[in-house]
């Protein structure tokens, strides 16, 4: 593809903030004064072109000075990337983060989604822009907003229990409340024994803790007992598919390739989901650690921890920690006198809900959009720039960290999982409970309300529950056996007062606005299904039966998602509607699919 750039400048702003990133341009080719030997030769081809992987830091970093991607700014950043500005403007516009127009410099992004559910639309209050935005993983102090003030000193910050006199002062500039992470953890349990128990950041007192006694263990024994002990403890990866760690550990550790990466996959954006939110900005050493752990026993020397980009706090906890790792040799070139390298490297996602599928993922690390890719091959083949490559999200690790120090027989026989629980309850937030704690007693530790409807498990592209189903254990194996799934941890209850229509329309535009197009299916299928539940609320809302054509076709559509779609997003943007209509019957009738 030819790169023609057009005359578009950046401001002095813009320049900056690429300055900052990017270093200084050094000729005319990269956005420099012109010099003489600029006319006659191109400078610096191969090593720009690997800097690819910069291109989505770069516009996040104009994003964060300016408030937006301006042509000048955009043509800026190709000149320094030596990207086509057709191939970035598409990575532009396919993340929900970086904004195309101008607009106030400090924004409101008010939650709509489940838990919060606020009115909320576009427009401007004096010098602040108002947005609605999907779930920003605050669930547990619902209803939220997260304030963005764009500049030079740029600041975001949470806000929870938002009201309206609340939010009058928020658009009267007035500063947002101290933020606590402590107050989100409602039952503790070894994985979460050290969040908010002291500064997250001081890692003097992680160590009195105990801290990077795991690394000291998988140092000692070596890799390949680490592998070993991962895959005796039986641990499934806590993502959603609940993989087995060991077997994809050993599989990277035994590549031929002598490159390989890990990733950290903390882009949580499954709607009522916030668990990892919670552990960065309470514990962030332990994730570090645990990352620092698969680097040294899958052979790689170098990982990333993408992170969702509506988590300031954890943003900042995360990158004040890795610097001391690095400081106190615990990152590096020498990691813990180990004689063995590894470097880790925070990257901040964009608003893509797609990007928490490990291979959209990695296409946007490497500066693209966030598409999936086709499996196989696998990450533990061709990964990250090709690359095998560990994938793990954060409660993963924590798991591993326990399992290296402990051992594979004392963690199973006391293993625990994550449950982030809200909506019609007392005390919502996040509950550690030993695997298969029935569901009913969580929710009545949580206080659920006496007007329980049904609880959705596993968030939008898990299963609805009836009231009858809360003696369900939480394990992978009950769950599965009851056509319902984990999935990221979502304990979300409904009580009768909340019109269930509404929220299976919500659901659906959620994963209608959030499908990246890339397969016809799902670019189609979400549509269509919207389309479908709006007609069907539409007849209900008018005292009407329902078209048994729409029911046929709603179980159609859901037949199609699943079977055709090419990732994870697809396969269950129906599942919880299906299982809605299959145990609720919200429209007085079930879906049917054709033979």
């Amino acid at each position: 593809m030819d790169l023609v750039i057009g005359d578009e400048q950046p401001t002095a702003e813009e320049r900056d903030a690429l300055d900052r990133l990017l270093g200084p341009a050094s000729t005319a080719w990269l956005g420099g004064e012109r010099r003489g030997a600029d006319l006659r030769t191109a400078h610096a081809g191969a090593e720009v072109r690997g800097r690819r992987h910069l291109l989505l830091p770069a516009l996040q970093a104009l994003v964060e000075r300016v408030g937006y991607v301006s042509r000048g700014g955009l043509a800026e950043v190709c000149r320094r990337l030596t990207v086509p500005p057709a191939d970035a403007y598409g990575v532009v516009t396919f993340y929900e983060g970086l904004p195309t127009e101008p607009r106030p410099r400090t924004v409101l992004h008010v939650c709509t989604d489940l838990a919060c559910r606020a009115p909320a639309g576009e427009g401007g209050a004096g010098d602040v822009h108002v947005t609605a935005a999907p779930c920003l993983g605050l669930c547990e102090v619902a209803p939220a907003a997260l304030l963005v003030r764009h500049g030079a000193d740029h600041r975001a910050h949470p806000v929870g229990h938002v009201d309206a006199a609340g939010l009058g002062a928020l658009l009267a500039g007035g500063d947002p409340p101290a933020w606590s992470t402590a107050a989100a953890v409602r039952r503790a349990g070894p994985l979460l024994a050290r969040v908010a128990a002291a500064d997250p950041t001081d890692l003097d007192a992680y160590l009195a803790r105990g801290g990077y006694g795991a690394l000291r263990r998988a140092v000692e024994i070596g890799a390949e007992e680490v592998v070993a002990e991962i895959g005796r403890s039986g641990l499934l990866g806590r993502g959603g598919a609940a993989f087995p760690t060991g077997r994809k550990w050993a599989a990277v550790a035994a590549a031929a390739d002598p490159v390989r990466h890990v990733v950290v996959n903390a882009d949580e954006s499954e709607p009522g989901t916030f668990k990892d939110r919670v552990v960065l900005e309470g514990d962030p050493y332990a994730v570090i650690e645990a990352a620092t752990i698969a680097g040294i026993t899958c052979g790689a020397t170098s990982g990333y921890v993408y992170l969702r980009g509506e988590y300031p706090v954890a943003r900042e906890r995360l990158t004040v920690a890795i610097r001391r790792a690095y400081d106190a040799g615990l990152l590096g070139d020498d990691v813990a006198r180990s004689g063995r390298r590894f470097d880790l490297e925070l990257r901040l996602g964009a608003g893509a809900y797609i990007c928490g599928e490990e291979t959209a993922l990695f296409n946007s690390l490497e500066g693209y959009r966030g598409e999936p890719r086709s499996k196989p091959p696998f990450p533990v083949e061709v990964g990250l720039f090709g690359r095998p490559t560990v994938v793990n999200n954060v409660e993963t690790l924590l798991n591993v960290r326990r399992i290296v120090e402990e051992g594979a027989d004392r963690w199973a026989s006391t293993e625990t999982k994550l449950f982030c629980v809200s909506g019609a309850v007392d005390h919502p937030g996040l509950y550690e409970v030993p695997v298969d704690h029935p569901l009913g007693d969580l929710l009545e530790e949580a206080g659920v309300t006496p007007t329980l409807q049904t609880v959705l498990l596993g968030g939008a592209a898990g299963t609805f529950l009836p009231p009858d189903a809360l003696d369900l254990p939480l394990g992978f194996d009950a769950a599965r056996a009851a056509g319902a799934t984990l999935g990221s941890g979502v304990v979300f209850a409904v009580d009768r007062s909340t019109d269930l229509t509404d929220l299976l329309g919500r659901i659906a535009r959620f994963f209608r606005h959030e499908s990246c197009g890339q397969c016809v299916p799902c670019r189609v299928g979400t549509v269509r299904q919207e389309e479908v539940l709006d007609r069907l609320r539409a007849t209900r809302s008018a005292g009407q039966a329902p078209d048994p054509a729409d029911l046929v076709l709603l179980g159609d559509l859901a037949a199609v998602l699943r079977d055709a779609s090419i990732c994870g997003l697809g396969q269950t943007a129906a599942s919880a509607i299906s299982s809605a209509m299959v145990h609720l019957r919200p429209f007085g009738a079930t879906t049917e699919e054709r033979p």
